[in-house]
């Protein structure tokens, strides 16, 4: 009887199998008979990155003031150390629990997942802006990186629900949306935290908010989160759920994969699975996958260095080498990257794209961030009017160049591997990328406390030695772009 049922359920076109009761043969059927890009899809991926990306850099532009308000910090010098270890907190969590959320996620779905993960955003995040001591903060964020598993799943959503040609699109759209929310959401700290001491006509120091002056941006950022997971509830699953045995349903899906993407794609395709068969290799076996990832991780801890550095130069004050920036000044700095950053992402990258190919955009982009930090030291010697115009164009250059670089990373690390892989293959991407972005701002927040201190040597004094150890881990995820050591999945070439 049951089997009856199954063969009634199963719907024949092109020579191959749907069932009508599968979320991921439906997504299918609407890639094949959908020639375009999927907007609806790619816009609900928007929305669900952005709120996931907000909450992890927006805490960097007032941080600087939290750890003073502590106490916690004998000397203002130290302050970058515990500012690192809040910092990274996040990331250490997300690490650690990345390739478990990847497991479910290829288990029982992505969109269980992404909500979950979207529930706990709301609660961590809001505690984290109630914080009243350093420990508060620190086991606050890290629970919010622990229990917040989206970025993942969402980075296999995104290549599930595009064809083969658009995926680079969907790449694009998740580290547009992510690169997007690491400089709206300081921009929302910026403006928004200690809103009682900014704008007292509206704050009143009987507030909540003059007792913690924090939560205003975390609240904000949650309230939107919260609407997102709602939203959530109407996001269709991609991942195929068969009654049919294993055997059954990969011949079903190498039909599949011969019918939307065409002839010329079959004969790559099956190169692919001779050579790394998904069903029965080990990921950690599949070096084109392995080797985008460790690039992948040397570029983000740079980024995450970089975050944490720039805020706490641009508040710091001008007797150690920064801009003395209040809040708002950083806040208003990183709006401008934002609307520079979702311009180039979404008008230029995917065009850039299809002409060079990812690997030759990284490459691209991690040239020119080199001399454009090496400039960073010398911007801090200006005033005034020219400073304002130099800071705003030397980040949205940096972010874009940054963004440009792991977008290309993302279309690699996707596209080695098969769907009922690729939860946790992106899972293994995450915790190694997480421990990465974990160092980056402990390791960056002691660099620049360190480099406070040699201001007056004749080697690299202050902000010159930080930025030339920015710039010498760019230089080495560069040269790690290059073969041997990084392999494309079969069908790509490396130039």
């Amino acid at each position: 009887m049951a089997e009856a049922e199954v063969r009634e359920g199963l719907l024949k076109k092109n020579n191959v199998d749907y069932y009508d009761n599968c979320p991921g043969c439906k997504i299918d059927r609407l890639k094949e008979t959908t020639p375009g890009p999927p907007f609806k899809l790619l816009l609900y991926v928007f929305i669900v990155v952005l709120a996931a990306a907000l909450p992890i850099s927006s805490l960097f532009p007032f941080l600087y003031f939290m750890i003073r308000d502590f106490h916690i910090a004998e000397r203002e010098e130290d302050i970058g150390y515990y500012a690192g270890y809040v910092g990274s907190a996040f990331m250490f969590g997300r690490a650690l629990t990345s390739v478990l959320w990847g497991m479910i996620a290829d288990h029982y779905g992505r969109k269980p997942v992404i909500l979950v993960g979207m529930i706990m955003l709301v609660i961590f995040n809001t505690l984290f802006g109630l914080s009243t001591n350093f420990w508060m903060a620190v086991s606050t964020r890290f629970l919010l990186g622990s229990l917040c598993g989206i970025l993942g799943p969402m980075r296999a959503y995104a290549s599930e629900i595009c064809r083969k040609e658009y995926q680079a699109l969907g790449m694009s759209i998740i580290s547009t949306s992510w690169g997007i929310g690491l400089v709206i959401g300081p921009a929302v700290g910026g403006f928004l935290a200690q809103p009682a001491e900014k704008y007292p006509d509206i704050f009143s120091e009987e507030s909540l908010f003059w007792r913690f002056p924090y939560l205003l941006p975390c609240l904000l950022i949650s309230i939107f989160a919260l609407g997102v997971s709602v939203l959530c509830c109407w996001l269709p699953e991609t991942l195929h759920m068969h009654t049919k045995n294993k055997g059954e349903l990969e011949d079903s899906h190498d039909q599949l994969a011969s019918t939307t993407y065409g002839s010329d794609e079959e004969g790559s395709m099956q190169k692919s699975e001779e050579k790394y068969p998904a069903s029965q290799q080990s990921l950690l076996k599949n070096w084109p996958l392995m080797s985008s990832i460790i690039v992948y991780c040397v570029f983000q801890l740079h980024d995450m260095a970089y975050t944490e550095i720039f805020s706490l130069w641009a508040v710091s004050p001008r007797k150690y080498g920064g801009l003395n920036y209040t809040t708002t000044d950083v806040g208003e700095v990183l709006s401008i990257t934002g609307f520079g950053l979702l311009f180039f992402q979404l008008f230029v990258y995917p065009v850039v794209e299809r002409i060079f190919g990812p690997i030759m955009v990284s490459r691209i982009g991690a040239v020119l961030t080199i001399p454009l930090l090496s400039c960073y030291p010398f911007i801090a010697m200006l005033s005034g009017l020219s400073l304002t115009l130099l800071v705003d164009c030397a980040s949205i250059l940096k972010n874009v160049l940054a963004v440009s670089i792991t977008t290309g990373l993302f279309l690699l690390q996707n596209r080695a591997v098969s769907q009922n892989q690729r939860g946790a293959a992106n899972g293994i991407s995450m915790s190694a990328m997480s421990f990465s972005k974990a160092v980056g701002p402990a390791g960056g927040g002691s660099l620049f406390s360190w480099a406070q201190k040699r201001q007056n040597v004749s080697f690299l004094p202050g902000g010159h030695m930080v930025f030339f150890i920015l710039n010498l881990i760019e230089a080495i995820g560069l040269l790690m772009t290059f073969k041997p050591f990084l392999v494309e999945p079969a069908g790509d070439s490396i130039s």
